[in-house]
């Protein structure tokens, strides 16, 4: 592979260079699980995400409300 820019590359040559580097790093047999729990369609993930958004009940405390609670215990 020739050296060149991350911001030339194409999205297939990106995802190429990083599939490459999962594998070096997790080896072959574990990059493959990897790769399949990603072949969902972006736009299936993105309704998904959508179905299961959950919003707190008015009144609720914040996250940072919780957050503080918790750190001044």
């Amino acid at each position: 592979m020739t050296v060149q820019s991350v911001s030339d590359m194409s999205i297939g040559d990106l995802r190429a260079f990083v599939e490459s580097i999962i594998e070096e790093h997790m080896g072959p047999s574990r990059a493959l699980s990897y790769r399949q729990q990603g072949d969902r369609p972006v736009e299936e993930v993105l309704q998904s995400m959508r179905a299961n958004l959950w919003t707190p009940p008015p009144g609720s405390k914040s996250s940072l409300e919780i957050l503080r609670e918790d750190r001044d215990r």
